[in-house]
């Protein structure tokens, strides 16, 4: 990586750079070093989480906010190096209105010896998604917030690649309801052979086939968006699990017991544990998403979207059986999403195949 890319210029090299913790703290201290087109004093904290910390920043040379984020440690273990790489790299290939773009990536170092540092530039928008749940969205918000995240995830499986980390922090959006998809550092190959751990995925948005360790495909983010829609109607996590046990357990008091077909693809410890466990029927969705927590019964615009066009297509996404659940292409034509269908959002070209050879190797 160059010490600044992508239209940072050669003159605002390191001899130029602020120094600046303008805000950006806690319980680590984050030190942002960068071109002087970015004034500490237009940098504002956005948050901070596992891989490092995000600031919103005025660019003087372009007039135009961008969100910075700081890798955290990216070279502290092979693990956090490839997926600081994969990020990067994937970031680099995709091309879609519905997932963030990179605009720049910076070092502030200028040798191999010295490279520490990673910071990656990307646009702005309002807010995360976790901070809109909890606000009373209709129908029209609800389905056209759904309908961007899939055709968001259609570009990325029709490129060969699982996010395996959605979840509300993941997902940023716009005061006019356009939404982009963010944070690739869990993404793997749709034919990576080698075996994906449980943890890689937010626990409260895990399919159970990977709580049970079972093998996984692009239906896991079926699964996560599915909970995503979950919390936007109710305000509330659909699953709110503990650990990974106790959220198995949640999953089955809320969706049943599931079925022989499905237990028996499991190990013989996990059939063993199943079978000693009470039957549990399952929450009717009537139930669980009873006409009061929807903000209107129809949209006025589209009669299609209703409070049991909603149910329907979220015990679609929600099945437990990942051979039983919907896939996107049907998602994305499912009534309460294909009001918003536009050719060119949902087979948008792919971009190049990322090449994940490196998560198989040391």
């Amino acid at each position: 990586m160059q010490s600044q890319a992508n239209g940072a210029d050669q003159e605002e090299q390191s001899s130029e750079v602020h120094r600046t913790t303008g805000g950006c703290s806690s319980t680590h201290e984050f030190r942002f070093d960068l071109p002087s087109r970015f004034p500490h004093t237009h940098l504002v904290p956005i948050g901070i989480g596992v891989q490092g910390a995000v600031c919103s920043a005025v660019d003087l040379k372009t007039g135009r906010q961008l969100a910075i984020k700081k890798l955290s440690q990216p070279f502290q273990d092979v693990t956090f190096a490839k997926r600081s790489y994969r990020e990067l790299k994937l970031m680099r290939l995709v091309d879609h209105p519905n997932i963030i773009k990179l605009q720049y990536a910076y070092t502030p170092q200028q040798t191999l010896e010295t490279f520490r540092d990673v910071y990656i530039f990307t646009e702005l928008m309002d807010n995360n998604l976790r901070n809109v749940i909890g606000t009373k969205l209709d129908h029209e918000r609800i389905s056209f917030l759904v309908y961007q995240m899939l055709c968001g995830i259609k570009y990325l499986h029709a490129a060969g690649i699982i996010h395996r980390d959605l979840k509300p922090s993941n997902i940023v959006v716009c005061k006019n309801c356009s939404l982009k998809i963010l944070d690739f550092g869990l993404a793997r190959s749709i034919d990576t052979s080698f075996t994906m751990t449980q943890y890689v995925v937010t626990r409260h948005y895990r399919a159970p086939e990977i709580i049970l360790n079972m093998e996984y495909d692009t239906k896991v983010d079926i699964w996560s968006i599915g909970c995503i829609m979950a919390e936007l109607i109710t305000g509330r996590v659909l699953f709110p699990g503990t650990d990974h046990v106790d959220q198995w357990m949640r999953i089955v008091q809320t969706l049943g017991t599931p079925k022989p077909e499905f237990i028996a693809r499991t190990t013989p410890g996990t059939q063993r544990y199943i079978s000693n466990q009470p039957t549990v029927p399952g929450r009717p969705f009537a139930e669980l998403f009873p006409d009061e927590v929807f903000d209107a019964g129809t949209s006025s615009n589209h009669p299609q979207l209703t409070n049991d066009s909603a149910r329907d297509f979220l015990r679609r996404m929600l099945a437990f059986d990942p051979r039983e659940r919907i896939s996107v292409d049907e998602a994305l034509n499912h009534p309460y999403i294909h009001v918003w269908y536009y050719e060119e959002d949902v087979n948008r070209p792919p971009p190049q195949p990322y090449d994940h050879s490196i998560d198989a190797r040391c």
